[in-house]
């Protein structure tokens, strides 16, 4: 038995059953971690000796009955965003190299307080801007499925982490795709909230509308699983849902009977790679097969979603970032001998060029006289988005599209042209406009043995409905028993 290869039920069922310990599966994902980390480069901060430490004590107090939690001892990884009491919290930037958070983000505290175990923090794109895991001041994580190509982004150091099995789930953040289309990459399920269902207190704001955090895992019953800990209302998040409580795990019916499915046709035009395409029309056969009831619609958001995301992401990234000045927070530069000089050295030295692009761009479009023609401009847009929607809901019950219009890219072949990627979170990028939930879950491989993701969409506060039509479709095609990454390829 690999212990690494197990979801995180199946270790709940063998520390049960007493075949397994805390200590034997942290030790396992520890050697796991020496074992391929020196080649998929996921973790910045790795947390190894602390966390066999902690599993010797939590073992301890399950034997003396001090613990009960299912879930105690369960180990996790922590995209390096969310702040982590007395751990390094540096959004993959040299602007906060050496910031060690003083307080626990509401996930962190609800992930202790179910005694899971932090087995590090992972790599990620620069304060969460990018689709690649390639704009990280640290170092490029690699795809286990191909070393040569990206994890996705901005969570790909979670998504990567999961998929070489060096953490049995992980928690990752979606401001415009990035769960969801590192989860596609890496042939890994990626689970994007309704905007508000979890709590943003302690995760540093990208875009403050838009961020949401959200669970990476190997199969779509762990990512029920992990929403139910970490879903719920919070006081010190203004923006947070005050929904009753839901047990997520009870939607898994494996019956989509009846469900009314919606194929927006913008989603599969230009621009879909043909095997990806092939994919996707196979899973909607195998949807019809099982019963659901599927039609073709027009979604009129397509053309203008891209677009407005930018904006607004790049409008809230200028104001949130604004903070990171060399004074109040963030990395300080030697080199200056006035104020001025202070403030521009310490920006230009603290951040990245993918940073300093979004932030140049969101102050343009706040500035006045572009404001009007712009951001509000935007804000416009983004009503249209929410009411095209309403109305698609209001006949289907699911939305099915691709993740990414592609699988994996090499490394390097588009970091030095932004407006490509972009490109790559055009099927995500609405789903953060609108505030909905959104799922990715594999649905084949191409020809060169690389995962396709398929996104499946539902109305705001229905993660029910996904997780079930998710569910449903895993159970059917069993991805994880036929494919798995090979980590061919070699270092870039």
């Amino acid at each position: 038995m690999n212990i690494t290869e197990l979801t995180v039920h199946e270790l709940q069922e063998k520390l049960k059953s007493k075949e397994l310990t805390i200590e034997q599966i942290t030790k396992a994902y520890v050697e796991n971690i020496e074992k391929h980390e020196k080649d998929v480069q996921a973790f910045i901060t790795p947390l190894k000796e602390n966390a066999l430490k902690q599993a010797q004590e939590i073992q301890e107090k399950i034997e003396n009955k001090e613990i009960t939690n299912s879930l105690a001892g369960i180990p996790i990884g922590i995209k390096d965003n969310i702040c982590t009491k007395g751990v390094k919290t540096t959004c993959a930037s040299k602007m906060l190299e050496n910031f060690v958070a003083p307080y626990n983000a509401t996930v962190m505290e609800k992930i202790n307080n179910e005694s899971m175990i932090n087995l590090g923090k992972l790599n990620m794109d620069e304060f969460a801007m990018g689709a690649s895991t390639e704009y990280s001041y640290f170092k490029k994580t690699r795809n286990p499925w191909n070393l040569n190509t990206v994890p996705g982004g901005s969570s790909g150091g979670s998504a990567a982490a999961v998929a070489a099995n060096m953490v049995p789930w992980a928690l990752g953040s979606d401001t415009g795709g990035s769960i969801r289309q590192p989860a596609s990459f890496c042939g890994v399920v990626g689970l994007k909230p309704t905007y508000g269902l979890v709590s943003r207190y302690g995760l540093v704001a990208f875009a403050s509308s838009l961020d949401q955090i959200g669970p990476i895992t190997k199969d779509v019953q762990d990512a029920a699983i992990l929403l139910n800990v970490i879903a719920g209302h919070d006081e010190k998040d203004s923006t947070s849902a005050n929904k009753e409580k839901v047990d997520y795990t009870k939607a898994l019916k494996n019956d989509v009977k009846g469900l009314k499915i919606g194929i927006p046709k913008e989603y599969f035009g230009e621009g879909i790679n043909s095997e990806v395409k092939q994919s996707l029309e196979k899973a909607i056969e195998t949807y019809k097969a099982l019963g659901a009831t599927v039609e073709e619609f027009s979604l009129n958001i397509a053309d203008y979603a891209l677009a407005t995301y930018y904006i607004i992401a790049c409008a809230e990234a200028s104001s949130n970032l604004g903070r990171f000045d060399g004074i109040r927070y963030g990395y300080r530069t030697e080199n200056y001998t006035d104020l001025k000089e202070l403030f521009r050295n310490s920006r230009s030295e603290g951040f990245g060029a993918e940073v300093k692009r979004r932030i140049i761009l969101g102050t343009y479009v706040l500035s006045s006289g572009y404001y009007d023609a712009y951001y509000k401009k935007a804000q416009q847009v983004r009503t249209l988005v929410k009411k095209e929607f309403d109305k698609a809901f209001e006949k289907y019950d699911v939305l099915l599209t691709p993740t990414s219009p592609t699988v994996a890219f090499e490394i390097g072949t588009r970091s030095n042209n932004p407006l490509e990627m972009y490109l790559a979170d055009i099927c995500t990028v609405s789903v953060n406009i609108a505030g909905l939930p959104g799922i990715s879950i594999p649905c084949g491989v191409d020809s060169k043995g690389m995962p396709i993701g398929m996104q499946l969409i539902a109305n705001k506060f229905e993660e029910e409905t996904i997780l079930n039509a998710a569910y449903t479709y895993e159970q059917k095609v069993k991805f994880r028993e036929n494919y798995e990454p090979t980590f061919k390829g070699g270092a870039c």
